[in-house]
């Protein structure tokens, strides 16, 4: 009786996958896999960083060919050689990185490559984008050129792209890694419209409260194999962890207690405007410590990258000073200095960028060269030979334990955590006494996360003043020492983590939590 009962249950499956085996040189990235995709219905693939999720999508939506195995859309064989032939049976993947026009409008880019007959009516096209846009609740400008938008604005124009073209099951690959928690909720809203709607949606992502709040189905892959999988509302964040890791993993991070604590940077009124003259940051003063981690924590957009640029000297300041305290206790104002003379005074600043292979790495060079990169900068060291950098490559990829075929594999085959890894991993290498680092667990897996805590506890540990910009609070009061709160650009309070309460912490970053100081 009780299979009969669940079978009702059982969604039609849009996609099956059977037996599917992809590898790379020595690499085997997906082995012998079974998964199906239900229409109305939200899956998301968890695993880690390099489990093989992002290969098995890159197979669906055309981009690989499978060594082997079988894909059935609709319980019809398929074999699907291109983007184009995974668009003819409706399906429609959303990357990491977006492959859209700077120069061309929404529309424009939305339309373009679509082979329809005769002219293009833009207006035409505009309207069909108003219209699928109003059906789901998108927000978008037709009009508005790609380089005027932000990042989650260029990533509503890739959904409206395939659902234009027609797709109907769509998949996403970690589409939250770079969008706010307000952003966010934005997309699920339209997610969730779009499986009412009847389609078929898959999210890879690491973000397990994500999963819990979006997905109806899991499944889990683990060094390429398939695991398993179940009702998001039978599981926990606990469980699904241990699935993705294959052992008991503790969620708790660890805080040593600091040692030697002394001032390295002192900031004391600064006031930063951007280049269109709206203030930033207004009359922030705080020191950091050499020995803990501050956090900085604040609503996107309230001033944190304007401060992190400002203390690396890629931002002009207006009003205040900045000031580097040696270990010595010589003090020496950095404002107006030049960033690369900054960085050799050992400040350095690991801003995971909004677009991971935009700002830091080159795409098509290997990782020692990625490497090389940074330290080419400080002039004629030890470190200019690739020798050096090859070890120090290979120091890099064994602690974080990046997942790549080798040290020669160009970068943008590595998968995004694992690019990610290679940013920080290279800031550490120069052995700084600050450390900057922005959104450094931005869309990494668990473990992987795990690995960063740890290295920044590490650098704590050897006298570096660590300074954590994060948006997870809960992440935030586990790990630092102290937290400063941001609002509007303001200081709205500078707190002690170990007896911060979380909701003290939400109200600061609201304006509502007055002036709480230690």
């Amino acid at each position: 009786m009780h299979g009969g009962m669940n079978k009702v249950n059982e969604k039609p499956a849009a996609v099956k996958m059977r037996g599917i085996t992809k590898t790379f040189g020595t690499v085997t990235a997906n082995d012998s896999i079974d998964l199906e995709i239900r229409r109305g219905e939200i899956l998301a693939l968890l695993g880690e960083n390099g489990s093989g999720k992002t290969t098995l999508m890159n197979m669906l939506s055309g981009i690989y060919y499978p060594d082997s195995g079988t894909i059935y859309i609709d319980d019809r064989e398929v074999s699907i050689g291109s983007p184009r032939e995974a668009f003819h049976y409706g399906i429609g993947m959303i990357h990491q990185h977006f492959k859209l026009v700077d120069v061309m409008t929404a529309a424009e880019n939305i339309v373009l490559g679509l082979n329809e007959e005769g002219r293009l009516d833009l207006n035409q096209a505009a309207k069909r984008i108003r219209e699928i846009c109003d059906s789901y609740g998108f927000d978008v400008n037709p009009r508005q050129k790609v380089y005027d938008m932000s990042v989650s604005q260029k990533q509503t124009v890739e959904i409206v792209k395939v659902l234009y073209r027609g797709a109907d099951i769509l998949v996403l690959d970690e589409p939250t890694a770079v969008l706010t928690p307000q952003e966010t909720d934005k997309l699920f809203a339209v997610l969730r419209n779009m499986r009412d709607d009847g389609k078929a949606i898959i999210i890879i992502t690491h973000k397990l409260h994500e999963v819990e709040a979006l997905s109806d189905r899991v499944a889990v892959l683990r060094k390429g194999k398939y695991i398993g999988e179940m009702f998001t509302k039978d599981t926990n964040a606990q469980e699904m962890t241990d699935m993705m890791v294959g052992r008991a993993v503790s969620l708790n991070i660890d805080r040593p207690e600091p040692e030697n604590v002394e001032p390295r940077m002192q900031v004391e009124g600064l006031t930063v405007r951007s280049s269109d003259g709206i203030l930033k940051l207004e009359d922030v003063s705080f020191t950091i410590n050499a020995g803990e981690i501050l956090g900085i924590a604040g609503i996107s957009g309230c001033g944190q990258k304007e401060l992190l640029e400002s203390l690396a000297g890629l931002q002009k300041v207006e009003k205040g000073d900045i000031s580097y305290i040696d270990p010595n206790g010589k003090k020496t104002s950095v404002v107006g200095m030049d960033p690369l003379k900054i960085s050799g005074m050992g400040i350095s600043l690991s801003f995971v960028p909004e677009d991971r292979l935009g700002m830091g790495l080159v795409a098509n060079m290997d990782l020692t060269d990625n490497i090389m990169l940074r330290s080419y900068r400080k002039g004629k060291g030890p470190l200019t030979d690739r020798q050096s950098s090859k070890e120090l490559a290979q120091k890099i990829v064994d602690d974080l334990e990046i997942v790549t075929p080798g040290l020669n594999t160009p970068l943008r085959r590595l998968s995004g955590g694992n690019v990610q890894k290679v940013l920080l991993g290279r800031e550490i290498a120069t052995s700084p006494t600050v450390l900057l680092t922005a959104y450094a667990v931005r869309g990494l897996d668990i473990n992987s996360s795990y690995t960063v805590y740890r290295l920044l506890n590490e650098q704590k540990m050897k006298g570096v003043a660590v300074v954590y910009v994060g948006e997870d609070l809960d992440v935030l009061l586990e790990l630092c020492d102290r937290i400063l709160v941001l609002c509007g650009g303001k200081v709205s309070g500078i707190v002690d983590a170990r007896t911060a309460e979380k909701n003290e912490i939400g109200l600061m970053m609201t304006k509502l939590g007055g002036d709480r100081h230690e």
